[in-house]
């Protein structure tokens, strides 16, 4: 396989697609299984952060986003199958999902629940308004040539990031996010208009943590998390004070202590 330039990044981080996984397919790690979904960006490489911290009790698998999914219902189904050919006993997963992936993993959750163990989510939403927005952006993207969007997502860093992220942090994640297709931004954006995740929120009966940042230039996410966390049985809701929309990439964010600290208010933890 090809590597990308930076040949510091882990090996889960750096293989290229093949023709026989177009979904960059990745296992590293041991332990449970953990499977993160990302974001609009549509790549599990930009988990490379959190991989590191968590790779030493967690089998962590990580994909990519089909560019050409019509609805949530395929998602939902091609993580499906990306748990069966890794997860092939059927053991219950611990799920992190961060914003667009928040929204696949609820969805997932809903239909699927006797496979989730666990469920993380990250500067997620219950759906988005005004839906104007989203038809807004479409637009964009038909007029924004695809090349400048590199230039487009620099500019506007600080909407993404926390304040305090590395700026190296923010290069790799510009490297990273390289190959998301105009297709791939165009088809996700479609799915959130239809998206409404409001009425399967009482059917998350498994364990789920809401993490939302309060420097969120993107999304209302304190508040969406809200709103989740008081319609889900059981839910925790935890606060990232200072932090923005990608905060997995900032340098004091370990999912896997935040992890630790959950398991321990909990009376279901073992």
């Amino acid at each position: 396989m090809t590597q990308h330039a930076s040949s510091d990044l882990p090996r889960e981080a750096t293989d290229a697609p093949t023709p026989a996984d177009p979904a960059q397919l990745h296992v590293t790690g041991s332990g449970a299984p953990l499977i993160f979904v990302p974001g609009l960006d549509g790549t599990g490489l930009l988990f490379y952060r959190q991989t590191r911290h968590l790779m030493h009790r967690f089998r962590i698998i990580t994909f990519r986003l089909r560019d050409d999914a019509p609805d949530m219902a395929t998602l939902v189904a091609d993580l499906v199958r990306h748990l069966d050919r890794v997860v092939p006993d059927g053991a219950p997963v611990v799920m992190v999902g961060e914003s667009f992936g928040g929204a696949l993993a609820m969805s997932f959750a809903a239909a699927h629940p006797e496979r989730v163990r666990e469920l993380v989510i990250l500067n997620s939403f219950t759906r988005i308004t005004p839906r104007a927005k989203l038809f807004l952006a479409l637009a964009a993207m038909r007029l924004v040539p695809w090349g400048t969007m590199q230039w487009v997502r620099r500019l506007t860093a600080w909407r993404l990031h926390s304040a305090h992220t590395h700026r190296e942090e923010i290069d790799r994640f510009l490297l990273l996010t390289r190959g998301t297709t105009r297709d791939g931004y165009r088809n996700r954006l479609r799915i959130l208009t239809r998206y409404d995740i409001r009425p399967a929120l009482p059917q998350l009966r498994m364990p789920t943590l809401y993490l939302a940042a309060d420097e969120d230039h993107l999304i209302a996410s304190v508040q969406e998390a809200r709103v989740m966390a008081a319609r889900v049985p059981g839910a925790t809701l935890r606060i990232l004070r200072g932090h923005g929309h990608c905060a997995f990439l900032a340098p004091d964010i370990d999912l896997d202590q935040l992890l630790h600290e959950w398991a321990s208010t909990r009376s279901d933890t073992p």
